[in-house]
């Protein structure tokens, strides 16, 4: 008997590495094709952007305590669609951001009362989602 025709004989490789690519590839058509008819394919939902915000607080003139408080994104992600940013607080109205927010972009609230909590909102683009980029508390 000849051992060293056992060893070099290739034939049965190349049959049983197709039968692995072709099951492989069936099984991840399988799965793209049932996402999208399951449905699951739309649900992706966006992820909110990673941004920084300082806050800064300022008498403002009313004499009544209040606070004119400032938002500047100070570096991470930049949001094209700046209309989804709002500066909010307790009693006061939201105000939009009006460009494009990136570095060194600001916004100022008015008139906020003291130890009101402000927050940076961004809303996704579908409106389904939002989440507070920033929190701050203004002084007592």
């Amino acid at each position: 008997m000849n051992f060293n025709a056992l060893f070099d004989d290739d034939r049965a490789v190349s049959p049983v590495i197709g039968v692995i690519l072709m099951v492989a590839i069936t099984v991840i058509l399988a799965a793209v094709i049932g996402s999208f008819v399951l449905g699951l394919g739309n649900s992706v939902q966006q992820t909110a952007p990673n941004t920084n915000f300082q806050f800064d607080y300022e008498d403002d003139a009313s004499g009544a305590g209040d606070y004119n408080v400032t938002a500047t994104h100070t570096g991470g992600d930049t949001i094209s669609d700046a209309e989804s940013v709002n500066l909010s607080a307790d009693g006061v109205t939201p105000v939009s951001f009006t460009t494009p927010v990136s570095a060194g972009s600001s916004e100022t609230l008015p008139s906020v009362a003291n130890d009101t909590t402000v927050r940076v909102i961004w809303t996704s683009e579908s409106g389904d989602s939002s989440q507070a980029l920033a929190t701050g508390e203004t002084p007592s």
